[in-house]
């Protein structure tokens, strides 16, 4: 009998691990709160509705051999209620407690010795001189929940951008922090993957960012191996320290001092991983599946000595349609993703592509020249 994965949330992420997991013959079932989402276009097991409606969320989870979380803004306490009653979920209702606060998330990481960069509890809109004299001008002001793509954050120079910023960031979630910031020379990210029995980390990567967003990604990062290898170590301690099982993305800082900071820890497969579809022998997605059902692990070796993914951002408001998919596709080697959401917006993760080489600055410049033809 063919096992049976769900997972909670029907976005992009959803669909590469369905993707994955048909490799395997299981079947995927998806909750998502809205109809024909990308994942749910892929089964006929779609349920419409979200994790506080119980009798739709134990529908879906009937059968289930084990169950994956696409996003992190998910109320733990409904987990709970499936793990009591004897299902598995991946990552647990523990480890997402640990991981989607972000102040909880550093407090975690700074218990354990991680290095983290200096970070305040907020208490109120009067707090602002204790930050200041802790933390100096400027700082940045997060959400501790529901932040994410530069949603969440506001740098902040003056106390008139605090006041401000305080009550935008208030209506997205009530709860703020502060942190110093961060003066660095590259942002890095890693994909760890981790079992009961086993562990393993996909090379570190560079991430470029635009609007806040996730827009290009280098594999391998181009820094020391000194670099990378603390970096790893960095990533590793991250999920054990969370408690973590599944797959997990460790985004972090290199200072211009050559120090290395640990930004944030997201509780699922990750952007910064979806080179590893073309790039490694086994991708981010596949090994997620694997460690949540105790399979051994597969090489996160990379094929290829580089590869580069950039993100298919949105560049207009409107119904989804990719245009000059044709045009792109004339750089042969070039990999394409559409996910298939229906709306486009200005900066929204609409697709990627990907290529793979064994010369970098060759296959940035093809990657590129593809992104530009591309409009969607």
């Amino acid at each position: 009998m063919s096992l049976t994965i769900g997972i909670l949330g029907g976005g992009q992420l959803a669909k590469m691990l369905a993707q994955s997991a048909y490799n395997f013959g299981f079947k995927i079932k998806i909750l998502e709160k809205v109809k024909n989402s990308p994942a749910a276009q892929m089964t006929h097991y779609e349920y419409v509705g979200w994790v506080e409606n119980e009798e739709i969320l134990f529908e879906f989870a009937k059968d289930c051999s084990v169950i994956l979380l696409e996003n992190e803004f998910i109320d733990p306490h409904y987990l709970m209620k499936l793990e009591n009653k004897g299902f598995k979920i991946i990552p647990s209702s523990r480890t997402l407690e640990y991981a989607q606060d972000k102040l909880i998330q550093k407090q975690t990481f700074a218990k354990n010795g991680l290095p983290v960069p200096e970070f305040y509890s907020i208490e109120s809109i009067k707090d602002f001189g204790e930050i200041v004299a802790k933390l100096s001008l400027p700082f940045v002001l997060k959400s501790r929940k529901m932040g994410y793509d530069g949603y969440g954050n506001a740098l902040i120079k003056t106390k008139e951008e605090f006041l401000e910023a305080f009550e935008k960031l208030s209506k997205r979630h009530s709860k703020l922090y502060a942190e110093k910031y961060v003066r660095f020379s590259k942002e890095l990210a890693a994909i760890v993957v981790r079992s009961k029995n086993e562990t393993k980390i996909y090379p570190i990567v560079e991430t470029i960012q635009k609007s806040h967003i996730c827009h290009t990604v280098i594999a391998p990062a181009q820094i020391n191996q000194a670099l990378i290898e603390q970096a790893a170590r960095i990533a590793v301690k991250c999920v054990e320290s969370v408690e973590g099982y599944g797959a997990f993305g460790v985004e972090l800082f290199l200072t211009e001092d050559s120090e290395i900071l640990i930004n944030e820890i997201a509780p699922r497969v990750h952007n910064s991983g979806h080179y590893s579809i073309e790039a490694c022998y086994t991708s981010q997605f596949e090994n997620c599946i694997r460690a949540a059902l105790n399979y051994p692990l597969g090489s996160v070796e990379m094929i290829k000595p580089y590869a580069v993914m950039i993100n298919l951002l949105g560049k207009v408001n409107a119904k989804a349609a990719a245009k000059n998919l044709d045009e792109a596709l004339k750089f042969e080697k070039v990999k394409i993703h559409i996910y298939g959401k229906e709306e486009s917006r200005v900066g929204r993760k609409m697709g990627h592509i990907t290529i793979v080489g064994d010369n970098l600055e060759e296959i940035l410049t093809k990657a590129k020249k593809a992104e530009e033809k591309i409009i969607i």
